[in-house]
């Protein structure tokens, strides 16, 4: 069935909205090629006219209700930017779920608090499952490259990307905290936190305020994570490279003369030292040596 014969009366569409970013809208009637306006109905039962310049105009087809809070968004009739925002919002406000596939992607919502869905019974759960049996986690994730890794004794990579403030952090320390206890550690969480208890350092130099996020890292993290035959974390080791350059700032100061002369005079009547700080590494005390 051609696309345009789906816009016909009755049928869900997407419209843009200033408020919500997207509505849906349901046709009054069909739509016939050479027409330049469908008429719409909205949530609030209000009729308005959407124009049609041309068939790219046509706004996004809403997707069958059976379909509506789909684990994976490769299911899904219509794969578009409203029919993406409105399964996943459906996902976490209807199933109380943060993760969704879109085939072999995982995509996450950061729920800004913590969630009692990271416990060693879900890793129990999920070792040793495909990810087409369970439902969406990091864990599925996670235990689809320790499985491919031990079974073809190959090096698996898991690329975490997001935009900042999303959980990117969060979420590899998860993943690491799988294969810690999948591995049978003896201190199950000490890799994680030694690779992690590095951030802190790094992120008092690379960091930068941007507008969605306060502390945003500057940095790309590479984590590699060595395993023994028996599957088990022997060892980690983590790279940084630093990310957009243009956004690690400084403040500008701009004195003007009189401004200069007020410390000079300052500073003559009131001498000082400066002070060199240093960092010792590993440890969370600082040195002043004047």
């Amino acid at each position: 069935m051609a696309t345009l014969e789906l816009y016909t009366k009755g049928a869900s569409v997407w419209v843009p909205d200033p408020d919500s970013v997207w509505v849906s809208a349901q046709l009054l009637q069909d739509f016939r090629p050479g027409e330049k306006q469908l008429l719409l109905q909205l949530p609030d039962g209000r009729e308005v006219h959407h124009p049609v310049g041309s068939l790219s105009d046509l706004p996004p087809l809403g997707n069958p209700d059976i379909l509506e809070g789909e684990n994976d968004l490769t299911a899904l009739s219509f794969l578009h930017e409203p029919a993406v925002l409105h399964n996943l919002r459906v996902r976490f406000l209807d199933y109380s779920s943060i993760y969704t596939y879109c085939g072999i992607v995982l995509v996450a919502i950061n729920p800004y608090e913590q969630l009692p869905i990271y416990g060693e019974e879900v890793v129990d759960a999920y070792s040793g499952q495909d990810m087409a049996d369970m439902e969406p986690h990091i864990f599925s994730v996670a235990e689809e490259a320790y499985r491919t890794m031990t079974r073809e004794e190959k090096n698996q990579s898991i690329v975490i990307s997001g935009e900042s403030g999303s959980g990117k952090t969060v979420s590899a320390k998860f993943t690491m905290r799988y294969f810690a206890v999948v591995g049978g550690a003896a201190q199950r969480t000490s890799v994680e936190e030694r690779v992690l208890s590095s951030n802190p350092i790094m992120e008092s130099i690379g960091n930068a305020k941007t507008t969605r996020n306060d502390n945003s890292s500057r940095f790309g993290k590479y984590i590699e994570i060595g395993f023994g035959r028996k599957g088990d974390i022997v060892g980690a080791n983590m790279r940084t490279y630093l990310l957009e350059k243009s956004r690690v700032v400084f403040q500008v100061i701009i004195i003007s003369t009189w401004r200069k002369a007020a410390n000079l005079r300052h500073a003559c009547a009131f001498p000082f030292r400066c002070q060199r700080v240093r960092m010792k590494a590993g440890s969370s005390n600082c040195t002043t040596n004047t």
